[in-house]
């Protein structure tokens, strides 16, 4: 072999070195193998090293490393001497103390091409195989093994046969394939094949690195015939190139994901050292300190556990994948979460009816509710918290009384609003597996405002609506259940969770729109719109300081007078609550607040004059009472989404045919009762002394002004019937007298309600007597007597009543004469 390619053989390494005689070994090509190995003078007699996990061949080279006594005084002796050994691998690598029976019969002799002695007190030495032999007799055992051997020879037929080359030219193949599929061996190894001109060496180098077990090298170096040791060692490499091509698909396969796992592993390494660096926290530290946050929560065992597993969870998990930001979010949500963090209520109930009197003028009932709701939780501290509604037109406080009572109770307060919502999902959340999953309104509120029992005002209640997505009026089912609600389930939080300690206010301002179901569970609480003179008290105490605030003026600067207020209320605005009040009052200020800032004179008390120079024309007329000297023309009662009013229901005949024509725009229901009270009337003409003729010889038209808004109700009945009976008889109606109440086809009058509205709006109107139904009394004695200071109240149960307290025994001036027999000719009689 030439120089050149003695040095590059030596010079290449398949692996690396290893400690303990075992494991894988640095094994390199011996720089004077040629035709076979040295064939220098040997002796029979040799010092025998067991060694481990590995065996040597003729005309390799490798490191070992010498821990055990014997071994360690053979190499020792040996290497002051001739430096020849025999290498003999062990049958059982667990043997710490091997004998002649632990070894293989045959092995290699092999010279110490060095020695080192490591500070641990381990020997290292490189040896070099030289010939195999095989142990003819066991010598000694002590102070090291001693074996006299028999040496082998390779018989290996000459390379230039057909045969060999053939088997030669197959292994090498074999070899450049598995160089090829394992790219761990360097390149430069198919360089030193090539430059291997020996069989018998060839076999023995790719023997010794061959990735097969110890029992399969130990076979390869005991079989002497060289063709036959060749051809073994081929079905070797054959079955390593199939492990190699087997392995190499499945890389192929996960190839990309891997790199791609690397990359991320990599990349997220790289990100950890920066953080720590700069003293920022990273996945593993930012979980650590949700857990000792959680240390601080008071849990319940089943919250813990679930809180736990999440956790768990967290730590298995890749954080690049897309389900850690998920999770991360999940357990700082259920952290956040306020599972038994409460406020404590403030049971001083003249402070808590102070706070209420102070922010809202009026409101008995609902105040009334809620010092009651008090008094009994500080008497009994685990009652449950109410399902209050409060219903009533809009404007009237129902929305900041939540308010209100947050600071009466010394509770947080939190509004969500249900206009509009049309999916479940906005009470119960989304399930977490859904991209973009929240937790419900209801949960993210409390979530929020960080209390297990704040005042939550659930307004405008009566606008939620349903379609594909679910009714999410059926899921306000569990949360509005006083018996149900301790154990609310959200879609995203997956766990129970308490909302029985949360004083629950909903608004509305119907209660028809409202499920039956739902309406069913709360308390409603009917809040009615405000009297002029409440309104005034408002303006007075709540607006006008509010609007003087906001707009940067004194108490000095403007003085609105009762009378002002009362002509905006009147003249400006037609709403049961103060919105509209406000804004005008508004106007006003900002009149005032321009000549401030304009050191302009202005007038600093604003009377219902300057109220008119300010705001302009009057938008609304005030309905007042008109005369009665037209029969057929009778005063009615009429509830408004804004309040009471009061209607005027005209009567009046004409030649036909018996013919009755309704106008006004009038509802089905109030029709209804046109045409009862005709019907009622036609039964008991007698009593009236009415010729039944006349229903036949004249055509009856009932108009409700004013004719553009559209008017419906029953409470119109008795209305009707005393505006029917008056011009068929011709009788005048009492003065002043309003009326309001549903008939029957018996003559029966029933209750109707707005009650509270209709009177004040009669007292507006200058009305001095009100007949109502005898079952409307109890609405009366809910009403404050300084509403009812000059008005006289007629109670009746039939419509017989009703004609007696309001037509009087005087006709009305100029009264039309009825010429029954001649029904075209219509006589008028001064």
């Amino acid at each position: 072999m030439s120089r050149r390619k003695k040095k590059l053989i030596t010079s290449l390494t398949f692996s690396a070195f290893n400690e303990d005689d075992s494991g894988e070994l640095i094994q390199l090509i011996a720089p004077d193998e040629d035709e076979g190995i040295d064939r220098e003078p040997l002796s029979d007699m040799l010092p025998v090293l067991p060694i481990r996990n590995t065996v040597l061949f003729p005309g390799v080279v490798i490191p070992i490393t010498v821990g055990r006594q014997k071994s360690i005084r053979l190499v020792k002796n040996s290497y002051r001497g001739d430096r020849i050994i025999g290498v003999v691998a062990q049958k059982n690598n667990k043997k710490e103390e091997p004998g002649f029976d632990d070894l293989y019969n045959v092995g290699t002799v092999a010279r110490i091409v060095k020695m080192l002695v490591l500070p641990d007190g381990n020997t290292t030495i490189i040896i070099q195989g030289k010939q195999r032999f095989a142990i003819e007799e066991r010598l000694k055992q002590e102070p090291f093994m001693t074996a006299k051997v028999k040496y082998l020879d390779d018989n290996f037929p000459s390379k230039n046969k057909k045969e060999t080359k053939a088997i030669l030219q197959s292994i090498k193949d074999s070899a450049y394939k598995i160089l090829k599929l394992n790219p761990e061996i360097p390149q430069e190894a198919q360089i030193a094949i090539d430059n291997i001109d020996s069989p018998s060496f060839l076999t023995h180098f790719l023997s010794s690195n061959l990735s097969a077990e110890v029992d399969d090298k130990q076979k390869l170096l005991e079989i002497n015939n060289g063709p036959k040791r060749a051809t073994l060692l081929l079905e070797y490499m054959m079955k390593d190139i199939q492990m190699l091509e087997l392995k190499q698909k499945i890389q192929n396969k996960v190839h990309s994901d891997i790199d791609q796992q690397q990359r991320d592993y990599f990349l997220r390494q790289q990100i950890k050292i920066l953080q720590d660096e700069l003293g920022n926290e990273g996945p593993d530290n930012e979980l650590n300190l949700l857990k000792e946050k959680a240390k601080k929560k008071k849990w319940e065992l089943e919250v813990r556990e679930h809180f736990d597993k999440e956790c768990d969870k967290i730590m298995r998990m890749n954080p690049a994948a897309a389900e850690y930001p998920v999770s991360i979010n999940y357990v700082e949500f259920l952290i956040d979460l306020p599972w038994n963090d409460f406020t404590k209520d403030n049971f001083d109930l003249k402070r808590a009816q102070k706070i209420l009197d102070r922010d809202h003028y009026g409101l008995v009932k609902i105040k009334e509710r809620i010092i009651e709701f008090l008094a009994v939780r500080k008497l009994k501290n685990d009652l449950k918290g109410p399902i209050l509604c409060l219903y009533g037109p809009p404007g009237v406080g129902k929305t900041s009384l939540g308010k209100s009572v947050a600071k009466a109770l010394n509770r947080k307060y939190v509004r969500m609003s249900l206009g509009g919502v049309h999916d479940e999902a906005e009470i119960r959340g989304h399930r977490k597996t859904y991209v973009g999953a929240m937790p419900g309104k209801i949960i993210h509120h409390i979530k929020k405002i960080k209390s297990a029992n704040p005042v939550f005002v659930l307004d405008e209640i009566d606008k939620v609506s349903s379609d594909f997505r679910g009714d999410p009026s059926s899921a306000l089912l569990e949360v509005l259940d006083p018996e149900q609600n301790n154990t609310f389930s959200d879609n995203y939080l997956e766990l129970d969770y308490n909302l029985s300690n949360v004083l629950f206010i909903a608004t509305a301002n119907r209660l028809d729109t409202i499920q039956p179901a739902l309406r069913d569970r709360m308390e409603i609480i009917e809040l009615t719109g405000y009297t002029l003179e409440e309104k005034v008290q408002i303006a007075k105490k709540h607006l006008i300081p509010k609007q003087r605030t906001e707009h940067g003026l004194k108490a000095k600067d403007v003085t609105i007078t009762n009378e002002a207020i009362a002509k905006i209320v009147e003249s400006y605005t037609r709403e049961s609550g103060v919105r509209n009040l406000e804004r005008l009052i508004g106007k006003v200020i900002r009149y005032v607040a321009k000549s401030v800032a304009m050191e302009d004179e202005y007038q600093k008390r604003i009377n219902p004059a300057k109220v008119r120079d300010i705001l302009g024309a009057e938008h609304f007329d005030k309905e007042l009472y008109e005369d009665n000297l037209s029969s057929g023309v009778v005063t009615g009662l009429a509830w408004t989404q804004v309040g009471g009013e009061i209607l005027f229901i005209e009567s009046s005949l004409n030649r036909g045919k018996g013919k009755l024509t309704l106008s006004g725009q009038l509802g089905d229901v109030m029709k209804e009762s046109a045409v009862a009270a005709l019907s009622y009337l036609k039964a008991n003409a007698d009593k009236l002394e009415i010729d039944y003729r006349v229903f036949e010889r004249y055509d009856l038209h009932i108009h409700v002004p004013a004719g553009a808004v559209p008017k419906d109700g029953p409470s119109a009945g008795v209305t009707m019937f005393t505006s029917l009976a008056s011009v068929f008889t011709q009788r005048k109606v009492k003065a002043k007298l309003a009326m309001t109440g549903e008939i029957t086809l018996r003559g029966k009058v029933l209750p109707v309600g707005g009650i509270k509205e209709k009177i004040l709006a009669a007292r507006r109107a200058g009305i001095k007597e009100i007949v109502l139904c005898e079952r409307n009394k109890k609405d009366i004695d809910e009403i404050d007597a300084i509403y009812l200071l000059s008005l006289k109240i007629h109670y009746v149960n039939t419509v017989d009543q009703v004609i007696e307290l309001a037509l009087l025994d005087e006709k009305v001036k100029n009264p039309m004469i009825f010429d029954i027999k001649e029904p075209d000719n219509l006589v008028s009689q001064n």
